[in-house]
């Protein structure tokens, strides 16, 4: 499939397009997401094995789950998924990311059902999945509600939709835009537009106009004195974590 320009911005997508060959390098610009990964699999393994009821000591926990990377990239958090037992389907809207992501996985034993293609895209294909990871992407989005409400058609009554980004605040813009892009240079300058940062309360009102179920936030926070991120009840300042649910029907 194709990827549809309903949401997608061009501007946002080039980006990413013009990094996709760094994806699985340590210490290139994905080094920030490197480094936040553990604490994102941390969150959304517990998500989905409390949503699931599913044991994440056994052999594939996640077994007869279908699950959807939105926004995969280079295969970040889709190869961990597999590991765990998942039907994997990774989408993206810049095509550069696809056949790095899908290099990799082959070199990793996995597979994986990468597309370029949006949300949009895949809820008018009648696509159903039982989670919905949208990680880091709504703020890149020409419309979060638009998109919003096309990942809430992709789920199955009862899927698990969970969704991070930015707070927007003058903390939010010391730490991801000048620190992480100007002082660290962990990223190029203008990966990120302050203003499309959205609060936690802006993203809650959006996940209920879109037809979820908000059930949890958490922050990620972190450290830079251990050089690690961790999880937080009350810290949401700059990146935060959502998870919701599809409370009815996935066809309107």
């Amino acid at each position: 499939m194709q990827a549809d320009q309903s949401t997608i911005d061009p501007a946002e997508v080039a980006k990413f397009e013009a990094m996709a060959a760094e994806w699985w390098d340590l210490n290139g610009k994905f080094k920030p997401l490197h480094m936040l990964n553990p604490c994102r699999l941390d969150y959304i393994t517990t998500q989905i094995a409390g949503e699931f009821d599913r044991d994440l000591k056994t052999d594939a926990p996640f077994k007869g789950l279908r699950i959807l990377d939105i926004g995969c990239g280079g295969g970040l958090l889709s190869e961990p998924m597999a590991r765990l037992g998942a039907e994997v389907v990774g989408a993206d809207a810049a095509a550069g990311n696809i056949p790095v992501a899908q290099v990799h996985a082959q070199q990793s034993g996995l597979e994986i059902d990468y597309r370029h293609t949006t949300a949009e895209a895949m809820a008018e294909a009648g696509e159903k999945f039982d989670v919905v990871l949208n990680m880091e992407v709504v703020e890149h989005v020409a419309s979060p509600i638009d998109y919003l409400t096309a990942c809430r058609r992709l789920l199955k009554p009862g899927g698990l939709h969970i969704c991070s980004t930015l707070n927007r605040n003058p903390k939010s813009f010391m730490m991801a835009i000048v620190g992480a892009e100007h002082v660290m240079r962990w990223l190029p300058k203008g990966t990120h537009d302050w203003n499309k940062f959205i609060t936690p309360d802006e993203l809650y009102e959006l996940l209920n106009r879109a037809g979820l179920e908000p059930v949890d936030r958490k922050g990620f926070v972190f450290n830079p004195v251990a050089w690690s991120w961790r999880l937080s009840d009350r810290d949401l300042s700059v990146n935060y974590v959502t998870a919701s649910l599809n409370p009815g029907s996935t066809d309107a």
